[in-house]
C-alpha cells in the first residue's frame, strides 16, 4: 500500500457553510481570483496538499469537503454527484462569488461538470481531471473493483490513505463503512453525461493521465463533444474549439497520482490564466 499522507502544510482557514441541509466544510488558501477545487471519492480537500502551495501562489483556492467526505458529515441522502453540484452552487452563493473558476478531480471532476452544466452562470472556467463521462468508460477490471466497494471492504482499507485521512478528520470516524456502502451504490449507477458535456457553455479543459482509469481515447471523445480534435487549429488558432475548450493528456500520470502532480497544477493554471489574460 502507498504510504502517502494526504495532508497539507499550507496555512488555510477552515469554516462551515449550511447548504441544502448539509454542514459543508471548506478551507480557503491564498489570494487572487477564486478557484474552487473539488476532491476525489473517499478523499477530501487535503488530497491536494502537495500542489496546494503552487495553486495558492496565484489563486484564492477554496477547498470544500463533499458530502460524507473529510470534515463534512454525511446526511440522509444518496451520494449523488447531482446533489453535490447543487451543494457547490449553494456554496458559491453563500460566499458571494462571481463566477469562480472550478477544477475537479475524479468524483470532483464529475461534480464540476454537472455544476457547470446546471449552473453555467455560476462558473467562470472549468477544469475536469480524470473524470470519465460514461459509467462504462473505465477498463473492465476497474469496473469489477468498483463493484466490490461496500462496508465489508472497510477492514481491507485500513492501510490506505483514504482510511487514515477519514479517521483523522471525519466528524464521525466510525462512519467509514457507511461511506463505502454509499459510494459503492453511487458507482453502481449508470450515467452518461454526453449531452451535458455537449451543451457546456463555459470554457472547459479536459485533463487525463496517459495511464488513467479510462483509456486516453475516451477523453479524446469527450473533447470532440466540445468541438475539439475535429480540424487543424490554424496559424492563428482560428480552428481551435469555438468555446475555448482544451485537452491535456499528461505524461507519466495515473489516476492515483493526478491530484498530487505539479504538472496538473501547472497545466490547470496555464489554461485558467490564459482565459483571463
Amino acid at each position: 500500500m502507498t504510504s502517502t499522507e494526504w495532508t497539507s502544510a499550507a496555512p488555510g482557514t477552515g469554516r462551515y457553510a449550511e447548504v441544502n441541509g448539509l454542514n459543508l466544510y471548506y478551507e480557503t488558501h491564498g489570494a487572487g481570483r477564486p478557484l474552487i477545487l473539488l476532491h476525489g471519492g473517499l478523499g477530501s480537500g487535503e488530497m491536494f496538499g502537495p500542489i496546494l502551495p503552487l495553486l495558492a501562489e496565484r489563486r484564492q483556492v477554496i477547498l470544500p469537503d463533499l458530502q460524507g467526505h473529510g470534515r463534512t458529515a454525511d446526511i440522509d441522502r444518496p451520494l449523488d454527484p447531482e446533489f453535490m453540484a447543487d451543494d457547490i452552487a449553494a456554496l458559491v452563493d453563500h460566499l458571494g462569488l462571481d463566477r469562480p473558476d472550478v477544477a475537479g478531480y475524479s468524483l470532483g471532476g464529475g461534480v464540476a461538470v454537472r455544476l457547470a452544466s446546471r449552473y453555467p452562470n455560476k462558473v467562470g472556467r472549468l477544469v475536469a481531471a480524470s473524470a470519465y463521462i460514461r459509467s462504462d468508460a473505465p477498463y473492465p477490471e476497474i469496473l469489477g473493483q468498483q463493484g466490490q466497494v461496500n462496508a465489508a471492504a472497510a477492514e481491507f482499507m485500513k492501510d490506505t490513505p483514504m482510511y487514515e485521512l477519514y479517521q483523522r478528520v471525519a466528524p464521525r470516524p466510525e462512519d467509514f463503512p457507511r461511506l463505502l456502502d454509499k459510494i459503492g451504490a453511487a458507482m453502481a449507477e449508470d450515467f452518461d453525461l454526453t449531452e451535458q458535456v455537449r451543451g457546456l457553455q463555459v470554457p472547459t479543459m479536459i485533463v487525463a493521465g496517459d495511464a488513467d482509469m479510462a483509456p486516453p481515447s475516451h477523453f479524446v471523445e469527450v473533447f470532440k463533444l466540445l468541438d475539439g480534435g475535429l480540424r487543424d487549429g490554424g496559424w492563428m488558432g482560428e480552428g481551435r474549439p469555438k468555446g475555448g475548450h482544451a485537452l491535456a493528456i499528461l505524461p507519466g500520470i495515473t489516476h492515483y497520482t493526478m491530484f498530487a502532480s505539479p504538472l496538473f497544477a501547472t497545466v490547470a493554471l496555464a489554461y485558467l490564466d490564459e482565459q483571463h489574460a
